[in-house]
């Protein structure tokens, strides 16, 4: 059966793209391993998550795949300067947006800085924290049913314990009969002993 093709666009289910970031990254990843062994390549990958997680892929060591990149850089830059320095300052000038972004975006998160947005960006802002208090939700909901599940089973346990038992001393058995009283239901059990 061949697999059903997806279109390429953002996923608009948070759980759904959570799940596809994970695989798709493991599969880069496994393909980029595959493709360093097969062709003797070096291989640098790097990839952050919406949540600014760094996952890393290097074939050999990460810091000296990059180190080769700079140098390389450094030989075309002396062919032609200007778009070496063009490339790094781009490179620095699109990280820099991308930080000032990602504060920006903590910072409206945190109830800072929203005044002057308009009420699309509001709408966004609102959007974002609802998917992040629905993750949030999820992550609480789960760990209050395994600290349930743990009290239910620490429950079960105690209510396992050996009964205690007791003489009875009640004038409804003769003196010889031994009585367990259950601690749970209340009763009394009288022990049948046969006698020879």
């Amino acid at each position: 059966m061949a697999r059903k093709k997806i279109p390429i666009k953002k996923i608009d289910n948070i759980n759904a793209r959570q799940v596809t970031f994970s695989k798709r990254r493991k599969g880069l990843f496994k393909k980029a391993q595959e493709l360093s062994t097969l062709c003797d390549a070096e291989i640098a990958l790097i990839v952050f998550s919406t949540t600014s997680k760094l996952f890393e892929y290097a074939s050999s060591s990460m810091q000296q795949i990059l180190e080769r990149r700079d140098r390389h850089s450094g030989i075309q830059g002396l062919v032609n300067p200007s778009i070496g320095q063009q490339l790094g300052s781009d490179s620095l000038g699109i990280l820099r947006k991308e930080i000032e972004h990602k504060t920006n975006e903590m910072s409206q998160l945190n109830g800072e800085e929203i005044q002057g947005l308009t009420i699309k960006e509001l709408q966004k802002v609102e959007e974002l924290l609802q998917r992040r208090w629905t993750t949030i939700s999820k992550i609480k909901e789960a760990k209050l049913m395994e600290e349930n599940q743990k009290l239910k089973q620490s429950f079960v346990r105690e209510q396992r314990q050996p009964y205690e038992s007791f003489t009875c001393s009640s004038s409804e058995f003769p003196p010889d009969c031994g009585c367990l009283y259950l601690n749970e239901t209340k009763m009394l059990v009288q022990k049948t002993i046969v006698r020879s």
